[in-house]
């Protein structure tokens, strides 16, 4: 009789076909592996609008109901959109995927969390602009959602922050409450708004004092409130672009170059990847990644260069040269394609989402990922604890994809191993969930730090530090008083 009620409510804010009983979960293999199991929801919901949305949270507060905010598509990796406990509804926001405006003279779009980036780059294209990407996401994977979950982009030069180019949000916390973060109370309702410049351009420092509301929702995996529109800040299209590789057979002669780089911020796209992980990019089938691997140096620095409007040519150029000539101070070569790999070839991949089957997932059928920040000349260090781990766990350290991105101009880096496993096969299943444990506390023991706790990092981390678990509580408690909001993840 209880359920009954329930979905009786639920059906008169959102529909009776915007309710799915007894939904399906998604996950594929997430981090969480076993060792957190995951509860089945009760339902699905599909709202249309930010009042349906705030209708949600008042009933999930009357009703003492858990609620996990989804967006993006299946399937999901990280368990963060799996329930924590029983009787949760799954709030599927991928209904909500209006561009609500592209606005070419401040470089902004103003989008719904089910905006894909498929669904953005190419009308984006059409205003001359361009938004600053992670390395190929998944088609269906939500342009809001991957900024909120800080995943890093390729660009560090226009990265200020770990949240850019995220700028104002429309949230509705915990308690009902809709707020507006950053200057997103100028919501560009009108046209003259924009032309007035009283629009949502501006993410930090919007008060009171210097206080930064949209940092309660990052990497917060839905635990705070639900985000129904952001504004996200755009870069032009460039008119001309190069690509470079420089290669090595150790990634420690690689670190002093691409901190060269950084210092003087040349390239846009810059990024260091082993010979792994860029087969899995530029190939799909298992037998032609086992070929590229061989192919393709132990190690490449991806530097893309690119001219704007304004002498678009004599820039990238001018960049070409510097750049080879800080390559040949550390004798490393700069070339424009590598034996299974050509300059064009990669920038049609890097430049969009990734085709099916996920990029992550084609050796092997599946793959774990782990991923932290550091600095870049610790990557190293990390990568020959990474290598013992896997040899202790009998996991071919040949396997292992490693991703090393630099971020916020390169202040910190992303450091990810991708580990591709065959889930058909338990005993490497098994195997990799037991080196997943343990190469994660081992890393963290050595500093790398797990700044998106998914699963079992979350203990890791805010045992570690217990004065700002209690400050994260308080703040839930501000926020989502009755514990609504995906209860059982990070520290709550």
């Amino acid at each position: 009789m209880e359920k009954d009620k329930k979905k009786a409510g639920l059906i008169g804010i959102v529909g009776e076909d915007g309710v799915l009983e007894n939904p399906e979960i998604g996950e594929i293999f997430p981090l969480s592996c076993d060792q957190i199991p995951a509860m089945r929801p009760r339902f699905r919901l599909k709202p249309t609008n930010v009042d349906d949305v705030q209708k949600i949270v008042h009933w999930a507060n009357q009703t003492g109901t858990p609620l996990v905010p989804v967006s993006s598509g299946e399937p999901h990796f990280r368990g963060d959109t799996v329930p924590s406990v029983p009787e949760s509804v799954i709030v599927d926001l991928s209904g909500m995927n209006k561009i609500l405006k592209i606005d070419r003279r401040n470089r902004l779009a103003l989008i719904q969390p089910g905006v894909t980036h498929n669904q953005l780059l190419p009308e984006l294209k059409k205003e001359g602009l361009r938004i600053n990407m992670p390395l190929m996401p998944r088609s269906n994977k939500s342009v809001i959602a991957s900024l909120l979950e800080r995943e890093p982009v390729m660009s560090p030069q226009y990265q200020w922050n770990l949240l850019e180019p995220l700028r104002s949000l429309e949230i509705v916390w915990g308690n009902g409450d809709t707020f507006y973060s950053g200057s997103g109370m100028f919501r560009g309702e009108k046209e003259s708004d924009w032309k007035k410049g009283l629009v949502p351009v501006l993410g930090v420092g919007a008060g009171p004092s210097q206080v930064d509301f949209y940092k309660f929702v990052s990497a917060a995996q839905g635990s705070m409130g639900i985000i129904t529109w952001a504004s996200v800040k755009c870069e032009v299209l460039p008119e001309l672009r190069k690509i470079f590789f420089v290669s090595s057979d150790r990634l420690d002669d690689l670190v002093d170059f691409t901190y060269k780089l950084l210092k003087y911020r040349f390239g846009d796209e810059l990024f260091i990847m082993n010979n792994n992980c860029l087969s899995y990019i530029l190939s799909k089938k298992a037998d032609e990644i086992e070929t590229l691997k061989d192919a393709l140096p132990s190690w490449t620095v991806v530097v893309c260069i690119t001219g704007g409007n304004y002498l678009p040519k004599e820039k990238v150029e001018a960049q070409e040269n510097d750049i080879r000539d800080i390559a040949q101070q550390y004798g490393l070569p700069m070339v424009p394609e590598m034996k299974g790999c050509m300059g064009n070839e990669l920038f049609e991949i890097l430049l969009k989402p990734s085709e099916d089957p996920y990029w992550k997932l084609r050796y092997k059928g599946n793959s774990e990922e782990i991923f932290f920040l550091t600095t870049l000349d610790k990557t190293p260090g990390f990568l020959a604890t990474m290598k013992s781990a896997a040899n202790e766990h009998r996991y071919p350290s040949s396997d292992i994809g490693v991703y090393i991105q630099p971020a916020h101009q390169g202040v910190s880096c992303h450091c990810e191993f991708v580990l591709p496993v065959n889930r058909k096969n338990q005993d490497e299943v098994q195997r990799v969930r037991e080196l997943f444990g343990k190469a994660s506390n081992r890393l963290f023991r050595e500093g790398a730090f797990f700044s998106r706790p998914y699963g079992i990092w979350a203990d890791m981390v805010y045992n570690a530090d217990a004065r700002t678990m209690i400050a994260m509580q308080k703040v839930k408690q501000i926020f989502d008083p009755h514990n609504v909001m995906n209860p059982g993840k990070l520290c709550f």
